[in-house]
């Protein structure tokens, strides 16, 4: 809690017993207790007083989900990236991401088979939208400016 182990307490309870003196040593250790005491009912009165305001929901809240020392940016950021390629495939696709792909048939040779142009055609129509090629801004030309990604 405070970062001192066993031997520095020992040590500091010796030098507090030099410098205090054993006249004034238990007053000092009751007032220490006395502001321990006050501490901890001012908590507990700040903890009532929240749940008063906020209501029952604040039990049912998962305090080490929300702790920051359980954030990883690396984690973070990996799953936006991925939930942003999810969507942009969903897009493009038209169907949902979870949705397996078709299978893509085998390409056979062009002498092993004729086929005919209605065939080519409804096989275009089944495959998804090509997704549009960058357009290259002129020189000179000022880049676009979107105020509300601001």
């Amino acid at each position: 809690m405070v970062g001192i182990n066993g031997y520095e307490f020992i040590l500091l309870a010796i030098i507090a017993v030099v410098i205090l003196g054993p006249e004034r040593l238990p007053e000092y250790a009751s007032q220490l207790a006395r502001l321990v005491r006050e501490v901890r009912r001012m908590a507990s009165g700040a903890r009532e007083q929240l749940r008063e305001e906020v209501g029952p929901e604040i039990d049912e809240v998962d305090w080490r989900k929300l702790d920051p020392r359980q954030y990883d940016p690396r984690r973070i950021i990996k799953e936006a990236l991925l939930d942003d390629f999810d969507d942009a495939a969903k897009a493009v696709s038209g169907r949902p991401s979870a949705a397996p792909a078709p299978p893509v048939p085998a390409a056979r040779p062009a002498a092993a088979s004729a086929a005919p142009a209605a065939a080519a055609a409804s096989a275009a129509a089944s495959r998804p939208p090509a997704v549009k090629p960058l357009e290259c801004l002129a020189e000179g030309q000022p880049a676009p400016f979107d105020i509300e990604a601001t």
